[in-house]
């Protein structure tokens, strides 16, 4: 058994920073074709894809707001233009947006969370089926810890979302187990990107810090193993439905 991903094709959602931008490098070393799909993050998105080129790898930066169903239908497309075909999908895109509290919830603050965590989830899966059936690939989502445990101060809607998307995994394994495409999410506990950089306190860091078992916060790193590992068919082949909890003790399912 290895986890060989040679000539495999993979379109990683929001890979232009923190988890994604890990997991397309790691794609990329063991050898697959890496397609960056970023919304706003260009110069970020261009440093990945000139990273993995200057070691050899293959990479193609694909630009869309897949919180928008048709530009998610469109990466899709484009990326199965420009590569032939699509192995592995990696719903990666998402985050917390802003923290609002339940009396500052407006209907445009819940429409943008949801498209952004969920809708798009749900539309580059639909665009992605047909390719994947053809390739027997498979889907990774991204969930969070949140979907376990609750979101933090202000994080009810990302956490919800968080929990929709690993219940969809659920079901879309089902769904589409007959036509080979297996469904699985990685569940990332407190990892230390922009997302907390940009939202968390640092004395909050510190408390949870605290409280995780293994002593730190995580980093991007320390997620991409689980995708390949999800993604090798010679090593969970066998595996559909499941949600893989990376989070240094944090919270044991």
């Amino acid at each position: 058994m290895n986890i060989s991903m040679k000539d495999k094709v993979v379109l990683v959602t929001g890979g232009s920073t923190g988890i994604g931008a890990a997991t397309a490098k790691a794609f990329a070393a063991n050898g697959a074709k890496v397609a960056i799909n970023y919304a706003r993050s260009t110069d970020a998105a261009q440093a990945v894809c000139d990273e993995i080129k200057a070691a050899g790898g293959v990479a193609d930066l694909f630009q869309a707001d897949v919180s928008q169903s048709s530009q998610a239908r469109d990466v899709v497309d484009a990326v199965v233009r420009r590569f032939g075909q699509l192995d592995v999908l990696i719903c990666n895109a998402g985050g917390l947006v802003d923290r609002k509290g339940l009396l500052d919830l407006t209907d445009e603050f819940y429409d943008q969370v949801l498209d952004l965590n969920v809708r798009s989830v749900v539309a580059s899966c639909a665009a992605a089926i047909p390719h994947l059936e053809k390739t027997r690939g498979n889907v990774i989502v991204t969930g969070s810890v949140a979907s376990q445990i609750g979101g933090g101060a202000g994080a009810s809607l990302y956490a919800a979302s968080k929990a929709a998307v690993q219940n969809l995994v659920k079901t879309y394994s089902k769904e589409f187990a007959g036509k080979g495409i297996r469904f699985n999410s990685v569940s990332p506990g407190t990892i230390y990107t922009l997302f907390h950089e940009r939202h968390t306190k640092p004395e909050v860091l510190d408390m949870i810090t605290k409280s995780i078992p293994m002593g730190r916060l995580g980093k991007p790193e320390d997620c991409a193993g689980a995708y390949l590992f999800l993604a090798s068919h010679d090593l969970a082949g066998y595996i559909t439905g499941q949600t893989i909890e990376v989070n240094g003790g944090q919270f044991m399912a």
